[in-house]
């Protein structure tokens, strides 16, 4: 069974196995230096679909679609899928994954619902209640624009603090069995707000919350920054990333060269417009699945801990002036089952 440490973190016992995952991207994405990753690209935004909202839904159901096929798996080998993505009652997920019968949680955590979805599949996985659950999610740049900010035909400014937020998706399929990497833990993160209203500012609203997780996750479990080769995180840029760096210092944590970011990675910072970086679901949930899970798999990474982090707001509440509340939540991947970094 699992086991509690401490108050935010569970070390999982039978910790499941990432059978397969699956990416699809698009255009812009295509272009990055990770471009090579997505096992489907579709240089049109619309997928074949007559509005944003919709290339979506399907962007979700074909991640999900290759994955299972990755797997060998078909849809009705599969227990839950638990996905969510940045749209209204996530209709992202709702409408791309209705046609697939499987039953189906939503989850709203924003950017973090990679992790999110992670954690949830992982401890039904360990209860017993499930043999096979998919965690996936989404986002589309014109989609998060539309609902966020402003409508792309505005032609609003874009300042420089601002994050791009990726047209992709990506889909893991979790299981019971020994292939590598497992789950081998999970800390779920607790709301933090220190009062940033700038919606166009997300790494410093978020930045916070990853601190907190991540501060949580080592009091807890009393492991260090240097038994791990990647600390990363989805997706705070390039200015929450700095701020990450300088919240953990004051609490005595030192990443170095370990701490990444996901929205630093998926796109050039230098040739690509992309401001302060990467955001939405899609990033870190695509780096996550078509990045570092195959370097796990090939073992170039062993341990890793993947922090996302989602900004829980709505943007009724931002034009009344509240504050922006973030979350992170911590996955801890392992190439071990057993023994190792627990």
């Amino acid at each position: 069974m699992a086991q509690r440490r401490g108050r935010y973190t569970v070390v999982l016992d039978n910790p499941p196995s990432i059978r397969a995952a699956a990416t699809v991207g698009s255009k812009k994405e295509s272009e990055g230096p990770l471009g090579g990753m997505f096992d489907i690209i579709n240089k049109d935004s619309y997928f074949g679909q007559t509005s944003w909202e919709k290339a979506e839904s399907q962007m979700q159901s074909i991640a999900v679609s290759k994955a299972l096929e990755k797997a060998g798996l078909q849809n009705t080998d599969v227990d839950f899928i638990f996905a969510g993505d940045l749209l209204n009652q996530c209709i992202g997920s709702t409408y791309g994954l209705r046609e697939l019968g499987i039953p189906y949680v939503g989850l709203f955590g924003a950017c973090s619902t990679m992790a999110e979805s992670l954690c949830v599949a992982s401890t039904f996985i360990e209860g017993g209640v499930a043999q096979t659950a998919v965690a996936c999610t989404s986002s589309h740049f014109c989609t998060a624009e539309r609902q966020f900010r402003f409508p792309l035909e505005y032609g609003g400014q874009r300042t420089p603090t601002a994050q791009w937020t990726a047209t992709a998706s990506g889909a893991a399929v979790l299981q019971n069995g020994d292939v590598p990497p497992f789950v081998r833990a999970i800390t779920v993160g607790t709301i933090e707000d220190l009062g940033v209203t700038d919606a166009n500012n997300m790494g410093a609203a978020m930045a916070p919350a990853a601190a907190m997780t991540i501060k949580h996750f080592f009091e807890d479990t009393g492991k260090k920054p240097e038994e791990f080769d990647l600390i990363i995180t989805g997706d705070l840029g390039k200015v929450g990333s700095s701020l990450l760096a300088d919240l953990l210092r004051r609490d005595g944590i030192d990443l170095g060269d370990r701490q990444s970011d996901c929205g630093l990675l998926l796109y050039d910072m230098e040739k690509q417009d992309v401001h302060a970086g990467g955001s939405g679901c899609g990033c870190s949930a695509s780096v996550l699945c078509g990045h570092l899970l195959p370097q796990m798999r090939e073992g170039k990474l062993r341990n890793i801990l993947f922090i996302a982090t989602g900004a829980l707001m709505s943007p009724t509440v931002v034009q009344q002036g509240e504050s922006i509340a973030s979350i992170a939540h911590l996955v801890c991947l392992s190439t071990q089952k057993s023994g190792g970094v627990f």
